[in-house]
């Protein structure tokens, strides 16, 4: 059994990015820049490819390094996690511990306090109900499982798309609604830095209508359900910057918006 890492990340000029997120496995690094190159090498005896593509979207970029890649197992990665030491030990032997599992979802911790990460405590299956509070650098897959469902990452959301978030939340449901056993494993494997968020600016109009579409993506037919208990859920948390009934509407024109 064998693990590749694939890193999603930007403007990298040199390969000091394997050595700063503690990469001891095989791996795969897709680059987003302004050139176009592919470079094969090995790093303390891994092989690494290193694609720089002058393309955006994380989606697009966690697409990539899927297409490519060749070991049994895929872990997805950010360019803002640190790895434990022993993180592909970890790995391996939770898919021996379950071989029912085609996906298993770790614990990556914040290192931001101000940011903190949703902690996973038990070993359990995870269903669609309780799918969508796990990024995306939590996710380690059987890949030959991801290709033969083919299921890739959504293209309309995540950094550099036109919504902004929740393609790992769809990648998962999509997993799941094609049959995929996902488990979650308190055991973590890395930190992540979560210094910024890359599309976070508030409870703005924009916010809104994008988790309209993404619920729309989501479930069809049960979107306008999931923006109802939304708001309901969360509204002390937007109270201030929108009423409840400004951001369902908002969340409605979403829904009207792409299923054009």
């Amino acid at each position: 059994m064998n693990l590749q890492v694939l890193v999603s990340t930007m403007n990298q000029t040199n390969h000091n990015l394997i050595h700063k997120m503690n990469i001891r496995s095989d791996a795969i690094v897709v680059n987003q820049c302004n050139i176009n190159k592919f470079e094969d090498f090995e790093y303390k005896r891994k092989k690494i490819k290193f694609l720089s593509l002058s393309e955006r979207g994380v989606g697009l970029s966690r697409n990539t390094a899927l297409m490519r890649a060749t070991a049994e197992l895929c872990l997805f990665a950010d360019d803002d996690v640190s790895y434990n030491e022993d993180y592909e030990n970890h790995i391996k032997q939770a898919f021996k511990d379950n071989p029912k599992a085609d996906i298993i979802l770790f614990n990556v911790l914040s290192t931001n306090i101000d940011r903190p990460s949703f902690v996973i405590k038990n070993y359990e299956e995870i269903k669609l109900y309780n799918c969508l509070k796990y990024g995306a650098v939590r996710i380690v897959a059987r890949t030959e499982k991801l290709k033969q469902a083919n299921i890739y990452f959504s293209l309309l959301f995540g950094g550099g798309a036109k919504y902004s978030s929740g393609e790992d939340s769809l990648f998962l449901a999509e997993c799941i609604k094609n049959g995929l056993k996902v488990y979650s494993n308190p055991t973590v494997i890395g930190y992540v830095s979560q210094e910024d968020s890359t599309w976070f600016e508030g409870y703005t109009d924009k916010y809104f209508l994008d988790k309209g579409a993404f619920f729309f993506c989501l479930s069809k037919r049960w979107s306008k359900i999931l923006c109802l208990q939304y708001v309901l859920r969360h509204y002390k948390v937007f109270n201030k910057e929108k009423s409840l009934l400004h951001a369902l509407k908002l969340m409605n024109q979403g829904i009207k918006e792409i299923k054009k």
